[in-house]
């Protein structure tokens, strides 16, 4: 694959980038329910104290939130965009 289609296929537009970020936190947020509810189990009723009581719970919604919403996921996620709209452009071109 040479250099300029890979930029090309890495390359979308900002409104699109912000669109594909806000599904992939949709996406983290529903795959981390379960860690999301603990941590909110233990913060009720606690102001400052939910800092130390409660960082077990933090780390682990943290640790999965994290597998969902890095660097790669979002590369991964544009790259599909990119072909998915490639896919549209060469459907109309026959």
């Amino acid at each position: 694959m040479g250099f300029v289609q890979e930029a090309r296929e890495n390359h979308v537009k900002k409104k699109v980038e912000e669109a594909l970020r806000s599904k992939m936190k949709q996406k983290a947020l529903k795959e981390c329910d379960q860690y999301a509810a603990k941590y909110a189990q233990c913060a009720s009723g606690k102001t400052l104290s939910v800092v130390w009581q409660c960082r077990k719970q933090a780390k682990e919604l943290n640790g999965c939130l994290h597998q969902y919403t890095n660097d790669a996921v979002l590369e991964e996620m544009k790259r599909e965009y990119t072909l998915q709209q490639d896919v549209k452009g060469t459907a109309g071109v026959v």
